[in-house]
């Protein structure tokens, strides 16, 4: 065998594995996902501009209490994004796939209104949008690709000459699908939330570091908010220790723990998925495109607010940037970890909001200085991370555009 042969495998196999990326980024269903969610971010803007104003917050219009209204006008203005997407994607996926526009949307639209957890017509309203806020993308787009799939089924068993009547009778299978669901007790939102209900029992441990973060990640990339999702979960048992660690630093004694909910301000500086150094490099990329999206993204990203760069690129169903979207934070989790553990950093003693600014927010926790090069190591390592992934994605965009 040459030298030659040999050495052209390892260049054969990432070849192959490139096309199968590009192959899977645009699979019609996947393709319109990457063109619905930019859109669908306009109803998440007017919900949450609204709601901003809506959400009963105590306390001035400034400093904590100014963060903790962002925040609860944000995770309901996520069940307005997803009634959004519901006809957007279908639209979407219906001119990539060439099926009727308006079976699929009518059929879309339904059936996400039959999947919607019950009842309804709940008696706090704005609970409702907040509990629905987590799954409600992830809803969206099941239903979405649950009724494409159908109507794939019905092209299949019909002959082709009467697609149409194929698409509205595959439409009309889906309708009657989500229909029966509930008479089967089967509820979508509440499995999801039955999946991720083990974590809140890991306590305070590197592996329950390691599945928080992973599992938030691993959602966010299938259209579910993570940090939404595992909220109700997790943030009672972290906050609940990081309540014991600030007892314990008034009293002068040694703080308990290491996992709190201000640990996780060091993993996800620019928000979940790390992403601050994902919008800095976009900011700088040499597609004209992904430069405007990391330029719009960048400042937002500061304050750790990335909805718009999740979703303006997007993250999900996204094969080149899913990846080290779940490896960066990982990757800092560890490290994070570890620095603590040893001691190079101290514990976190106080709860701080995130959207402050990540090396603002570390070293109020903590304060200590050491939390600024801890912050910067990990900004440094989650760029590394990203460097390569985001050359991949500019070629795979360039390539689109040139055909």
């Amino acid at each position: 065998m040459s030298r030659s042969s040999a050495a052209s495998r390892p260049s054969s196999a990432a070849s192959k594995q490139v096309r199968l990326i590009h192959a899977f980024a645009e699979l019609p269903f996947v393709a319109a996902v990457r063109v619905a969610l930019p859109w669908s971010l306009i109803g998440l803007a007017v919900a949450a501009g609204i709601l901003f104003f809506l959400v009963p917050v105590p306390g001035p219009w400034f400093g904590v209490a100014l963060a903790r209204r962002v925040s609860g006008a944000l995770v309901p203005g996520f069940s307005v994004m997803a009634a959004v997407l519901a006809p957007i994607l279908a639209w979407c996926l219906a001119e990539r796939a060439g099926y009727d526009r308006a079976a699929l949307v009518l059929a879309s639209v339904a059936s996400f209104a039959l999947a919607l957890p019950r009842p309804v017509f709940a008696p706090d309203p704005l609970a409702y949008l907040h509990a629905l806020g987590a799954i409600g993308l992830f809803l969206a787009m099941a239903v979405c690709g649950a009724t494409g799939l159908c109507v794939a089924v019905a092209r299949r068993a019909i002959p082709a000459p009467q697609a149409r009547v194929a698409d509205w009778v595959g439409a009309a299978s889906a309708v009657a699908l989500f229909s029966v669901l509930p008479l089967w007790h089967v509820s979508i939102a509440a499995d999801v939330t039955q999946l991720i209900e083990p974590l809140a029992r890991l306590g305070d441990s590197y592996p329950a570091l390691m599945a928080i973060v992973v599992v938030e990640t691993l959602l966010w990339t299938a259209g579910i908010h993570g940090p939404a999702s595992l909220a109700a979960i997790v943030t009672p048992v972290y906050l609940t220790l990081q309540v014991q660690n600030t007892n314990a630093y008034a009293a002068h004694a040694p703080l308990p723990h290491i996992v709190v909910v201000s640990l996780f301000l060091f993993v996800f500086p620019g928000g979940a998925g790390a992403t601050l150094p994902l919008a800095a490099l976009l900011a700088i990329s040499r597609v004209a495109k992904l430069r405007r999206i990391g330029r719009l993204t960048l400042l937002p990203s500061l304050f750790n607010i990335n909805e718009p760069l999740i979703f303006g690129i997007p993250i999900v169903f996204n094969p080149f940037l899913a990846l080290p979207f779940v490896l960066a934070p990982a990757v800092l989790a560890t490290v994070t970890y570890v620095a603590v553990a040893s001691g190079w950093v101290a514990r976190a003693a106080f709860y701080v909001p995130s959207a402050l600014p990540t090396p603002v927010s570390t070293y109020l926790a903590t304060l200590d200085p050491r939390a600024l090069v801890l912050v910067a190591v990990n900004l440094a390592l989650a760029t590394a991370i990203y460097f390569p992934f985001v050359r991949a994605y500019e070629r795979h965009v360039a390539e689109l555009a040139a055909t």
